[in-house]
């Protein structure tokens, strides 16, 4: 096998070898003159009924008529198979658009051109230039009398039957991927409509797009173990971003009032169906509006976005419908738990009466954890795979939202939600803390964690600090998972299918 693959690849050389001995090198060739995509020659089409002559048979057949029939075209793309051959073939090409057909005759190239189309692979860059017509069996074509080979390919595709079906090879090799499967394509060319759909909303919202540092000194702004550089001018050792949040409050501090910023972050954490190391992230804070003006926000961009770019507030995940046209559900953690599992928190005063319920649970926790800490572990044991709706959950323990400001009518819990759809957190909001001293004294919370082996805990930001005491505005701000949203809004079983280049093993290892 291994010899007969060899073999293939030579031929290919040995093709491309004779084009340049020719003086027909087709890497010397710099551009091609496009007028037309596959979907401009087939967009818009109409039909008739035909009777045609099928091996002696009379057969109807619906034929499609381009709204460009009868015009002349220049067209190019990738060739994806090819039958015929004696005196007329059949050439389908792929662009960006999708698949064409190619009418090709020998009378009409001539008998040199003819020989020399005959030698071209699948897998070759063609440019074609011909008139637009209708087949007898009704396909739209083009009748080309010019094709000049763009680019020789000296790998053959996979077999077209079959595809590129090795999920490990099809993640490593994107490239062969988005040839030979149509759906990956399309995935991809929806996440980059949902992310236009996003900006264009939030810029008719007056919000501004901004960029941030991604090397920090003090990677800040969530719960998560990052990664770590040296930048060797200064000598001095950076981290990749973990968040956004801090210096988009800085930006708040400033006087932008309404920002915004789509990036990577990076956490240096495990992977699997829903995580990758690396990951977009799209976090907005608005000045004078809280929380509950977060959820509003997140409402009706949703909708917006499937509105746009699906055609429907109704989307189906993994056979699951979920309604993005309907009212979100708001609950509190504290309802959630209770309604799940049965525990009423309020009914639980100390750390010692929350580790006994744990124990009476069998849900583990960890010796520094607080009792809201452990709340939270009920929340994710019995609670989130119930929220397959678009669901709010809010008011979650101080313990676990060092960043947030506090319920006034109850200190121990903070004004934030996590949005929740098909089990997942697809967002997390807060009614942003503003009140310095209170924010050092998370930070100091944070550090103590730190030094208890928490390698997730946060360290003072002293400049963020210094920009709190210069006065933050009453602040609401959230961040969205892309990627999951992605994932939901396509269909995606994993995030791997939403990425384009995911993080990979190496092969060797």
């Amino acid at each position: 096998m291994e010899n007969e693959v060899s073999q293939l690849l030579q031929v290919r050389r040995d093709k491309l070898k004779e084009l340049q001995d020719d003086g027909r090198d087709p890497f010397k060739i710099t551009k091609f003159d496009r007028t037309h995509t596959s979907k401009d020659v087939s967009d818009g089409y109409t039909t008739e009924e035909r009777t045609v002559e099928v091996r002696g048979e009379e057969k109807q057949v619906t034929a499609k008529i381009s709204p460009l029939n009868g015009q002349r075209v220049c067209v190019a793309g990738r060739i994806m198979s090819k039958r015929g051959m004696g005196k007329v073939g059949f050439v389908h090409i792929a662009d960006k658009e999708g698949q064409l057909q190619l009418f090709v005759k020998k009378d009409l190239l001539g008998e040199e051109e003819y020989n020399r189309f005959k030698k071209l692979d699948i897998g070759d860059i063609v440019g074609a230039e011909g008139e637009v017509f209708t087949t007898q069996t009704g396909e739209i074509s083009v009748r080309i009398d010019k094709i000049t080979l763009l680019s020789k390919s000296l790998m053959p595709l996979p077999e077209k039957f079959h595809g590129l079906q090795d999920t490990d090879l099809r993640y490593r090799q994107r490239y062969v991927d988005l040839i030979m499967n149509p759906d990956v394509k399309d995935t991809m060319i929806k996440r980059s409509k949902i992310i236009s759909s996003i900006r264009r909303y939030l810029d008719a919202q007056g919000f501004l797009e901004v960029e941030t540092p991604m090397l920090v000194s003090n990677a800040g702004g969530a719960a998560a173990r990052p990664f770590e550089t040296h930048f060797n001018a200064l000598d001095e050792d950076f981290k990749l971003r973990i968040s956004l949040e801090l210096y988009l409050k800085r930006l708040i501090v400033g006087g932008l009032e309404r920002v915004y910023e789509i990036g990577r972050v990076f956490r240096n954490e495990g992977l699997d169906t829903r995580h990758n190391p690396e990951f977009t992230l799209m976090e907005l804070y608005q000045a004078y509006t809280d929380y509950h003006g977060m959820m509003d926000l997140t409402e009706n961009l949703y909708r917006h976005i499937a509105q746009e770019v699906l055609g429907t507030t109704k989307i189906v995940y993994n056979g699951i419908e979920m309604d993005l046209g309907k009212p979100f559900e708001r609950i509190t953690m504290l309802d959630a738990v209770k309604k799940y599992s049965g525990v009423d928190f309020n009914e639980i005063k100390t750390l010692k009466e929350a580790q006994a319920a744990a124990k009476e649970h069998h849900i583990e926790y960890e010796k520094h954890h607080k009792k809201g800490d452990i709340l939270n572990l009920f929340f994710e044991t019995y609670v989130e795979e119930h929220l397959i709706q678009p669901t709010f959950v809010m008011d979650h323990p101080v313990e676990i939202s060092p960043l947030t400001k506090k319920k006034p009518e109850n200190p121990d819990y903070v004004e934030r939600f996590e949005f929740f759809m098909n089990g997942w957190e697809m967002a997390n909001a807060y009614s942003e803390l503003n009140d310095p001293i209170d924010q050092r004294e998370r930070f100091k919370a944070q550090e103590e964690l730190l030094a208890q082996g928490d390698e997730e805990a946060n360290t003072t930001d002293e400049d963020f600090m210094n920009a709190l005491e210069i006065g933050m505005p009453p602040t609401g701000g959230i961040g969205f998972g892309i990627d999951r949203m992605c994932m939901l809004l396509t269909d995606a079983a994993a995030i791997r299918d939403v990425l384009l280049f995911p993080t990979m093993k190496p092969l060797d290892k």
